[in-house]
């Protein structure tokens, strides 16, 4: 690791001038601000450079104890208490300054007024923001304890979502990335590929990493019928917690004094912060590991300043794509930067905060993080586009702090970079087609009564928490299927049935990514192949033998697990092939993936997959996404891990069950659990 006190030294004459130079900026920015007459006045330059030097003061000496006392209030206000208590502080060195008077909108326009100029200022005077981040941990570490801290190794879990193993190698090739290329030249860390289960998106592979099981996780969103068919999506804020209970033994990743930070699951973890299906729970909402979010006064207005500028560079990034034509390309829309801005900037950076605070205090065992930014990045620009680069290399600054922070603390600790699944690209299949899976599904079943939804499945991101959508999806899936369900229960399908059901039936299509999903709602149970081809006779044979469709899966009352192409059938049953082999451009382990779905709780009536193009690289999703994941095709199914050289993870390393393992395997050897 680097040796940081050589680093990151710095002169006094350095400081001296640093904190000038951001004292002249934050006197401009009282200045500017009064311009716009918002509510902040100063009289003369001389009283803005006053009163600037005040709020310094005033911050120095009474932050450390309001920031303890009203901790509570700034977390469950996600930040704004804290904007609040800056306006305060600013006020109350108004009364102290004759010339000044500062109220209604300024109070709050004011601090990130001074957070952007420091901001500007970092940027323009080249001001090295790693050696304040330096000077900030060493300042904080020495203020600890150490008679408090375990003198065991910890263990670190940073999580890149959406990163495949060949962009990571991209990333640290093209020097995007040059701590973790660093780690790797030095020795000190190797890289292994690993392969997902069929879903690859997050809330199958953090249930298998997490809590070693993911059995019936079929997709992001699924039916289960025998539920009244609910619809269960892995980020509905009602769901989640339904999910982990389902999956959780109590035994998982982090249940022995672990941490989880901004993850969809716990692991079983006590300690969490912004864990998302503990996010209904606003008593573990609050936590204390905040205190290092909110122990600078300037961190969170330099946050929301970071998230302003996040957003303008994606709307600078939409106009480029329109400019050069860049292809594939999807309309973002005004609100995207923000929700962009949210994953890439917002939760990055509390996230790092909080990971910093856990390393110095030196409590937790085991720690596990993800990191957003990239999978939403590359969702809406392309896996290998300049905005997916660009995250990747402010996330390694990042890892770089974690580092920093690490080397500085009274305890050691093991630093594990990884991800959930990767991303494919492609134009959508409603682009290349011009009809969506569900108008596809509508041809084939004319009169059909169907709902779908298509919507991108970016709340791996929680944008669910914000928007809500699937509380107001549930209110109206109920009242569709109300009407049905006495007409469902005359349904006995052990044997295929005598009869068509009414015109008005009803059919679901969902989509993950380039996995598609369809179930015949107006039967209790999964249909078989037999029976599909009797009630809806074109169906198998329309998807099966669409361009765009790379495979289907049913099951067989005679056979078993069939996958279905245009050319050929896959007998996954007794491993036989008639005609082309619908797996051919997919993974070796394709087959294996696709037997162990069709037995789970809600696969659906029919399993689609798009078609996999190896020589472009390139799937066709579903959802309207440039990047995606989800089903089979592409680097979407490979994920990698940047361990320690020393951890032994195997050769054979095929779905998230498997990484828990190994993973579980080496923190035992740690703890000689």
């Amino acid at each position: 690791m680097v040796k940081y006190d050589k680093l990151y030294h710095r002169s006094r004459f350095y400081w001296f001038w640093r904190t000038i130079i951001l004292w002249i900026g934050y006197s401009l920015g009282f200045l500017v601000i009064d311009y716009f007459s918002v509510g902040l006045t100063i009289d003369t330059w001389e009283t803005a450079f006053v009163v600037a030097g005040v709020v310094g003061i005033l911050n120095a000496l009474l932050w450390p104890l309001l920031s303890r006392i009203l901790l509570p209030f700034m977390v469950l206000t996600v930040g704004i208490g804290s904007l609040l208590i800056n306006g305060a502080l600013i006020w109350l060195a108004s009364n102290f300054v004759d010339g000044v008077t500062i109220e209604g909108a300024a109070l709050i326009l004011t601090p990130l007024a001074m957070a952007a100029i420091s901001t500007l200022l970092n940027a323009i005077v080249t001001i090295d923001d790693n050696a304040a981040w330096y000077r900030s941990i060493r300042d904080n570490v020495k203020k600890m304890d150490k008679d408090n801290i375990k003198d065991t190794v910890g263990v670190i879990f940073m999580e890149i979502d959406g990163l495949s193993k060949n962009i990571l190698v991209e990333a640290v090739e093209r020097g995007d990335m040059p701590t973790l290329k660093r780690w790797i030249d030095e020795g000190s860390h190797k890289v292994t590929g690993w392969e997902t289960d069929l879903s690859s998106q997050t809330s199958a592979s953090q249930a298998g990493l997490l809590h070693g099981n993911n059995e019936d996780i079929v997709a992001f969103r699924w039916v289960e019928k025998e539920n009244d068919n609910k619809l269960r999506v892995s980020t509905g804020l009602n769901d989640a917690p339904v999910i982990e209970k389902r999956i959780s033994n109590g035994k998982g990743l982090l249940s022995i004094n672990g941490a989880s930070r901004s993850n969809l699951f716990s692991g079983d973890a006590n300690d969490v912060i912004f864990t998302f299906s503990q996010l209904k729970n606003i008593g573990r909402f609050y936590n204390k590991a905040w205190k290092y979010v909110f122990s600078n006064p300037t961190n969170f207005s330099r946050i929301v300043t970071l998230v302003l500028w996040d957003a303008l560079l994606d709307y600078n990034s939409q106009m480029i794509h329109q400019i050069r034509n860049i292809q594939p390309r999807i309309f973002r829309g005004l609100f995207f930067p923000f929700i962009r801005a949210g994953a890439n900037v917002f939760l990055r950076e509390i996230t790092t905060l909080a990971l910093i605070g856990d390393i110095l205090k030196g409590q937790v065992d085991v720690n596990y993080v993800t990191y957003l930014g990239y999978d939403e990045i590359a969702h809406h620009s392309g896996i290998r586009d300049d905005d997916a680069f660009y995250a990747l290399r402010t996330l390694d600054k990042h890892f770089n702090r974690v580092e920093m922070a690490a080397a500085l603390a009274h305890r050691d600790f093991k630093l594990v970079v990884h991800s959930d699944h990767g991303q494919t690209n492609g134009a959508t299949f409603k682009q290349r087609y011009g009809n969506s899976l569900e108008d596809l599904v509508r041809n084939l079943l004319p009169g059909a009564q169907i709902f779908a939804d298509m919507s991108p499945s970016t709340g791996d991101h929680f944008q669910d928490a914000f928007t809500a959508p699937v509380d107001r999806f549930n209110g109206f899936f109920k009242e569709k299927t109300k009407d049905v369900n006495n007409y469902i229960k005359r349904y006995n399908i052990s044997k295929p049935p005598d009869k068509t059901p009414e015109k008005d039936f009803n059919v679901t299509v969902l989509a993950s990514g380039n996995l598609g999903l369809v179930y015949l709602t107006d039967y209790e149970s999964r249909l078989k192949y037999e029976q599909i081809n009797k009630l809806y006779p074109d169906l198998i044979p329309g998807l099966a033998k669409h361009e765009g469709i790379g495979f289907i899966l049913v099951n067989s009352i005679e056979h078993g697990a069939l996958v279905i192409g245009n050319d050929g059938t896959y007998y996954l049953e007794d491993d036989s092939i008639e005609g082309v082999n619908p797996l051919a451009n997919f993974s070796p382990n394709a087959a294996k993936h696709l037997k162990r779905t069709n037995n789970f709780k809600y696969t659906p009536d029919v399993l689609v997959n798009s078609f996999y193009d190896p020589e472009k690289n390139e799937v066709a999703a579903f959802e309207e996404l440039v990047g995606s994941h989800g089903g089979l095709g592409g680097e979407q199914s490979f994920p990698f891990i940047l361990h320690p050289v020393e951890w032994d993870l195997g050769d054979d390393l095929v779905g998230a069950e498997k990484v828990h393992q190994s993973f579980k395997a080496e923190i035992s050897k740690i703890y000689k659990q």
